[in-house]
């Protein structure tokens, strides 16, 4: 966006089409692109409207805060569940883990973004049906299904905040891209607070044993987990007020995290051959090989919505180039050990779930390849690649609906 605040900023009317439909994101790249910008007369106009401070917005910062406060207590008050009614506490976080944020955070910008009340219904009839399926599921040892919906109810009940977060612009392909850059910046500033917490926690125990008093079961039992549930919650108001807190923050990363993950991978993949190490016949480690294969592909949708937003800089676009190789490469590997696997011994939930989970992925890898391959042969914008992401992220959604609410009834429970 900030090449076209840039391209635009003597078209006050593109302006404020840029502002009204997306106010958030655009308030923040204007934040990091005015130092360059200030003189400009119309810059200053919108700097001043951007960080005018009125009794209003003193008023609305109030709200916020204590619709922050009440969300965290709300949040702690349903971890705590399992204490306050003797609950199973293995069987009651495993169902349930994703209703003690998701739910709080998709009603804050319910709020924040005004939804009407047919959307505000939706969302929370979508998230009660979650609820009674997932405690409904008969309670069986070693039941994959169960285990498949718990993971997967998780990323149903992400798309459910993505709804409540994108509010009428759901559609819009740069609205979906601010969605991840806001988990991306969640995930820095979580991790902030976090740590902070931590230091804190550590002195606070640390003192009080000084004089003779072992805290660490109350502090833990009461402190840690309302601290721990309002952390991610806190972390979204800060980044939602404040973008220019992790704005410089994310981008960095993402720049920093490409090519070393680049680097590992190609040092990974040639470890596998000199170790031995068979994805095909050792489970544990295709299990391994999954999650890392999740977990480049989150870094490189993340950098290229960090990357798109920022800069066209080309060894950036030829790091996430050759990145999205390698993990295609990385991808072909585990999705032959998986059909390999399944035509050795059959079909199971497992199998099902990270065989529509991979091909999917190839999928998409592929798409953003090709577009990528584009911007280096200077037929396409880097943007481009981000609207690629965006408009694939339906997939992922449906696929997420299918594992989690059919998988049980197809599989038998199993």
């Amino acid at each position: 966006m900030k090449d076209e605040i840039i391209n635009h900023l003597n078209e006050p009317g593109q302006l404020e089409k840029m502002y009204r439909g997306n106010k958030l994101t655009f308030k923040r790249e204007f934040g990091l692109l005015y130092p360059e910008l200030k003189g400009n007369a119309i810059a200053d106009f919108w700097n001043e409207r951007l960080n005018y401070k009125s009794d209003e917005s003193y008023k609305d910062t109030g709200k916020d805060l204590l619709f922050i406060i009440i969300a965290a207590l709300i949040a702690g008050l349903i971890a705590k569940l399992p204490a306050f009614f003797a609950l199973n506490q293995e069987s009651f976080y495993q169902r349930n883990i994703g209703f003690i944020i998701f739910p709080v955070l998709s009603a804050y910008f319910a709020w924040k973004n005004k939804l009407s009340t047919g959307k505000i219904a939706f969302i929370a009839v979508t998230i009660l049906a979650g609820i009674l399926f997932i405690n409904f599921l008969p309670q069986i040892k070693k039941s994959d299904t169960l285990i498949l919906s718990c993971i997967h109810l998780l990323l149903f009940l992400w798309a459910i905040l993505g709804f409540a977060f994108a509010a009428e612009h759901r559609n819009n392909d740069e609205k979906r891209l601010s969605y991840l850059r806001y988990n991306g910046d969640l995930v820095v500033m979580t991790t902030l607070i976090l740590i902070a917490g931590g230091l804190m926690t550590a002195i606070t125990i640390g003192l009080f044993s000084l004089i003779g008093l072992n805290i660490e079961k109350y502090y833990f039992d009461y402190v840690g987990i309302f601290g721990l549930t309002a952390a991610p919650i806190v972390g979204t108001y800060l980044v939602q007020t404040n973008p220019q807190l992790v704005g410089k923050v994310s981008p960095v990363i993402a720049r920093l995290f490409s090519p070393l993950v680049l680097v590992m991978l190609v040092i990974y993949l040639l470890a596998i051959v000199y170790s031995g190490k068979s994805p095909y016949t050792d489970r544990e480690f295709l299990r391994i090989f999954n999650a890392l294969l999740i977990g480049v592909m989150a870094i490189i949708f993340f950098s290229i919505a960090e990357t798109a937003k920022n800069t066209t800089n080309s060894t950036e676009t030829w790091v996430l180039f050759l990145l999205s190789i390698v993990t295609i490469v990385l991808n072909g590997i585990a999705l032959s050990a998986i059909v390999f696997r399944i035509s050795e011994w059959g079909i199971t939930p497992n199998r099902a779930a990270v065989l529509g989970g991979n091909v999917l992925i190839l999928i998409n890898l592929i798409l953003v390849t090709v577009q990528l391959s584009k911007v280096l042969s200077k037929k396409a914008e880097l943007n481009g690649v981000g609207k690629v992401i965006a408009a694939y992220l339906p997939v992922y959604i449906a696929w997420t609906i299918i594992v989690t609410f059919i998988f049980p009834f197809i599989f038998g429970y199993k």
